[in-house]
């Protein structure tokens, strides 16, 4: 079977949801038996988001083969339950800069470089690409922005050309709009929908299906004028409406059976019947939780939660398995002070100290990694998170005032966490990403929770621990407990003596997912749980 290709594109507003619903239409095709793949065209022109600001653009989500990409990927990884790769992450500033090179190498031969078709060429590129290597049977591409956008026009041209190119069965075109609902007047209005498919239209894209983002149900009579003014099947309308648990989608767009009109027109035979138990099982846990808990999350960029998005995803994926709601109480590490700091973690049944870079905000964090410490809180340090639990342990146990890091002092006199190589003027150069190994020691806490020896996790940091101090951890109580057998990097640390205090340095929130928590997370939640009931 030739690679089907799905192409979503977005109007009227911005943050309808594409990614969402590309995500619950690639867990039901998956369902179905099929191999699923999907990928996001981001229109902003820097080559990732690596060196992006959070307040700009969330988190930075990296894939196993370590391509720092949009937060969009981890919806779709949690959804879909797949690993991507960076034929998922394609952007306005990697496809010129491919470009580029290209010309400069003279592989055009002197032609004048163009839009189209060089630019046009290259995204068309990314989707063979994307084809070859996933060898998935349907390709959904996610186009970032909203018809009409100036910076999206060489997208929306490549996937109208992509048809042509393809084949008219082989491609298929949704498009994702707004249908406002008029309190006053007690009406949905259909016009924005029928402006915004008159623009995809004059880009020589008509769409197969028309998704209708709605907080209330959309009538019969409705999705016919709809149908009648943007020429498309009654039958190809669906809605996409608000829903308290986001995992209702998929179960909204299965009912609507949004997956048989989609093999219909791909000319598969596909008589499997998705099994949903699961998703239905969740999503009661969800919405019937047994047990609440609150969980402090320290961090800098927490007045814009997305930046911790698949943090945030985690800790609820570890409360729905313990049917258990889990509150976070976002703490700026900035207003953590000596006064204040133990009457604001008072209330907290686990801490959580998540990644990040730069000197702001760590004297907050240092408070609460101490408080969890000698309070017997459960606390769990991620990447960062985990460096300063090193620190604060050196400084405040064993009494080395000094231990420092080289990203807030260079010139310390005592570098506890350090660079490897030299940094360099390009910021992503000297990060290490991606997969890595980490071998586990028995009888440790993260042995109990991974119950294997030898793990692989995402990384996403420049900085290490440094093995030139190790010998001074030596009262029993502070274990590195998970190595990187590679290059003897430290990955996992935890106390002995302490109800869960684990911090690490690689990204487990990268491999968590809805229907499989990630051990670490699973073990923090179900410790927290238990210090909530101790604490009652």
């Amino acid at each position: 079977m030739a690679t089907k290709f799905i192409f979503v594109t977005g109007g009227v507003v911005s943050s309808l949801g594409k990614g969402i619903s590309a995500s619950a239409i690639g867990q039901i095709l998956k369902s179905r038996g099929l191999k699923v793949f999907t990928q996001k065209f981001d229109p902003y022109i820097n080559v990732d988001p690596g060196t992006m600001s959070p307040f700009q653009h969330g988190e930075v989500f990296v894939t196993d083969d370590g391509a720092e990409t949009d937060l969009d990927l981890g919806h779709y990884e949690r959804f879909i339950d797949i690993n991507l790769t960076k034929e998922s992450s394609i952007t306005t500033g990697k496809i010129y800069q491919n470009v580029i090179n290209k010309e400069r190498r003279g592989d055009y031969l002197g032609a004048t470089v163009q839009v189209i078709p060089h630019v046009t060429d290259e995204i068309k590129l990314k989707l063979k690409e994307a084809a070859q290597i996933s060898g998935a049977d349907v390709i959904i591409t996610e186009t970032g922005g909203t018809v009409g956008d100036i910076e999206s026009l060489p997208y929306l041209e490549a996937i109208r050309q992509a048809r042509r190119d393809f084949g008219y069965k082989n491609t298929l075109y949704i498009h994702n709009t707004l249908v406002p609902f008029l309190k006053a007047s007690n009406e949905i209005k259909t016009k924005p929908t029928q402006h915004s498919v008159k623009e995809l239209r004059s880009l020589g894209i008509q769409p197969d299906i028309i998704i209708l983002r709605s907080e209330v149900n959309i009538s019969s009579d409705v999705k016919e004028k709809i149908a009648l003014f943007c020429d498309v099947d009654k039958e190809a309308v669906f809605e996409s409406l608000d829903v308290n648990v986001i995992y209702e989608s998929i179960l909204n767009f299965r009912k609507q059976k949004i997956d048989d009109y989609i093999l219909k027109h791909f000319q598969i035979d596909n008589e499997v019947i998705p099994d949903m138990s699961s998703w239905e099982d969740l999503i009661e846990r969800i919405k019937t939780p047994q047990h609440r808990i609150t969980i402090g999350l320290v961090g800098k960029y927490v007045t814009l939660q997305d930046a911790y998005l698949s943090v945030s995803e985690s800790l609820k994926h570890a409360g729905f398995y313990h049917r258990c709601e889990v509150k976070i109480k976002w703490l700026n590490a900035e207003k953590l002070t000596n006064d204040n700091y133990e009457d604001t973690l008072e209330s907290c049944d686990g801490i959580l100290v998540p990644g990040g870079f730069g000197k702001r905000a760590t004297s907050g964090k240092l408070l609460a990694i101490q408080y969890a410490r000698e309070h017997n809180i459960p606390f769990f340090g991620i990447c960062y998170g985990m460096q300063l639990a090193t620190i604060e342990y050196a400084r405040n146990v064993l009494g080395y005032k000094e231990a420092e890091t080289t990203e807030i002092d260079p010139n310390t006199s005592m570098p506890l966490i350090h660079t490897l190589e030299a940094p360099g003027t390009d910021l992503g150069g000297t990060l290490r990403l991606g997969l890595y190994d980490c071998k586990i020691e028995p009888n440790t806490v993260a042995s109990k929770s991974y119950g294997h020896a030898l793990i692989k996790e995402r990384h996403r940091h420049r900085y290490e621990f440094n093995n030139q101090y190790k010998a001074l951890f030596n009262d029993n109580n502070f274990i590195f407990s998970g190595i990187n057998p590679e290059r003897n990097l430290v990955e996992i640390i935890e106390l002995k003596n302490h109800v869960w205090f684990v911090g690490v340095q690689y990204h487990p929130e990268f491999l968590s997912r809805p229907l499989r928590p990630h051990p670490l997370f699973r073990r923090f939640i179900e410790m927290s749980l238990k210090n909530n009931k101790i604490k009652q």
